[in-house]
């Protein structure tokens, strides 16, 4: 087993990385930008490396910078968590030729499947139906344009490289396309380096549905059920669910076979994710191969609250030449497991980013709630990064419990200092197609009104309260890297579950 690794990330996804290597007895080493000097996941790693300027084409998207830090700190392997370099052969590339694992599928891997183009011709191979699209090996505009005539409108033009719904533009009607081709390049170049773009046709109204996979050197190959991932605003996920409300035990039988056969046919190893479009309902239902993700997911805790395994420590038994882990047999899903992604946003505004410091922060707590975060009151959300604040992520016996847990969670939860979408969350919870299961990729959209419409005038009382509790920093503050700083109770903890937007109900 590795001694040290370096984790090539920031925020949640390092901080829940060094948990597992605290567990598995392996140091840490944290990176950070000149802007995350004082964030919780540098405190909380055993060791950290500077690696430049808040700019993520300068840190944490430089692989020559991640590297000299992992050469410096002694780390025997890299975790490249998700986002950023997690899906760039370059990075897996140049860990190989340095001498340090890369926690990942190999790079030759990572080109294959994690090029959407590529792995489109992946998932042909192994038999598994495509969406219709074009994969031009003319990137020119009138490459792409032509490409798009083929595939017909409505079109989606996809960066070839990552994930994450970045480098996405739906094209209408042929006057969209220039505008839609170089702005579907120019974020695709500003996530990934990589502003190669493919075209595919767009689906009407389908579900968004992934099937986790993990894979060892020596062949073996597992899946570890689906998930529900069709409440998404800008192809960006909000939330996720596990398992399917649409998927039925057929359709589960022959989504997992070709989650499997297309990561057998990629030679894949380590822990990824394969994606589908789910069409139509019941056993009737068909689906279409969307793409892979050679990296842990954002949501891969819904897949280990149902199985009750740690997907981080799998990634790096296998990153060590172990095989992995768990066998098809041992694997079951029990009860229902939701993730509601808080985000510094303003949904009212087309889901604008959001950054600034939190002013108070309170995390809820209960039995069945898991929060992932790097948030803590006084930190701030930068301007350079995503505005990923938590992750609320609850287990329980059925899919209305659990959805009646994070409903709850996401009551209690306060935070103060800048806009987010805990509102938004708790409506589409709340939304009779959602807690009828009625949900497809266009539930956001379609229901926009209804979710965001604003709230009645905070009374005065209630302003009066929130201001008391600002400036007097009281309860119960909580910081990832140094645990919870007592405090004297506040309006927030005195008025137990009434909130300024969420009145109590039974």
């Amino acid at each position: 087993m590795f001694r040290r690794v370096l984790i090539a990330n920031r925020g949640e996804i390092a901080l829940r990385i060094i948990r597992t290597c605290r567990e598995l007895g392996m140091a840490s080493v944290a990176v950070f930008s000149e802007v995350d000097a004082a964030e919780p996941h540098v405190t909380a790693a055993d060791q950290a490396e500077p690696i430049g300027p808040a700019t993520p084409r300068q840190s944490y998207l430089a692989v020559d910078r991640i590297i000299d830090a992992a050469r410096r700190s002694g780390a025997e392997a890299v975790h490249p968590g998700y986002g950023f370099l997690s899906e760039n052969p370059e990075l897996a590339a140049a860990c190989r030729d340095a001498g340090i694992a890369f926690v990942g599928p190999s790079a030759d891997v990572i080109a294959r499947a994690g090029s959407k183009i590529e792995a489109r011709r992946l998932a042909a191979e192994a038999g598994v139906p495509v969406v219709p699209g074009g994969t031009p090996d003319d990137q020119t505009d009138a490459g792409l344009r032509r490409a798009v005539h083929r595939v017909g409108f409505p079109a989606l033009l996809k960066a070839a490289a990552g994930g994450g719904g970045k480098g996405i533009r739906l094209v209408n009607d042929a006057t969209e396309l220039d505008a839609a081709i170089g702005a579907a390049r120019r974020e695709a170049l500003a996530a990934f380096g990589d502003g190669t773009v493919y075209v595919e046709r767009r689906l009407e109204r389908p579900r968004h549905v992934e099937v986790q996979v993990a894979g060892d050197q020596r062949g073996g190959l597992v899946h570890l059920f689906e998930r529900e991932c069709s409440v998404q605003r800008r192809y960006q996920k909000v939330v996720e669910e596990s398992p399917s409300p649409a998927v039925t035990p057929t359709i589960r039988e022959r989504l997992t076979a070709a989650a499997v056969a297309v990561a057998a046919t990629a030679g894949y190893d380590n822990v990824g994710t394969v994606e589908f479009l789910l069409d139509g309902e019941g056993d009737d239902a068909r689906f279409y191969f969307l793409e892979m993700n050679t990296r842990l997911q954002v949501e891969h805790a819904v897949t280990e609250l149902c199985t009750g395994v740690d997907l981080v420590r799998g990634q790096l038994l296998i990153a060590a030449g172990q095989p992995v882990p768990w066998a098809q047999p041992m694997l079951t899903s029990r009860g229902h497991a939701i993730e509601c992604r808080v985000y510094a946003e303003d949904p009212s505004h087309d889901y604008l980013p959001q950054a600034g410091r939190i002013a108070l922060y309170r995390e809820p707590s209960s039995p069945g709630l898991r929060i992932d975060t790097a948030a803590w009151e006084g930190g701030t959300v930068p301007v350079q990064y995503d505005p990923l604040i938590a992750k609320v992520v609850t287990h329980a016996e059925t899919r209305d419990l659990a959805r009646r847990r994070a409903l709850d969670a996401l009551r209690r939860y306060v935070i103060l200092g800048l806009p987010t979408n805990l509102l938004l969350l708790q409506r589409v919870l709340d939304h009779p197609r959602f807690v009828d299961g009625r949900i497809d990729t266009g539930f956001l959209a379609d229901e926009h009104d209804a979710l965001v419409a604003p709230v009645a005038d905070i009374p005065l009382i209630a302003a009066l309260a929130a201001a008391a509790a600002l400036h007097q920093g009281a309860g119960v503050a909580v910081s990832p890297s140094t645990g919870p700083r007592e405090r004297v109770p506040d309006p927030w903890t005195r008025l137990t579950d009434w909130r300024l937007t969420s009145p109590h109900t039974d």
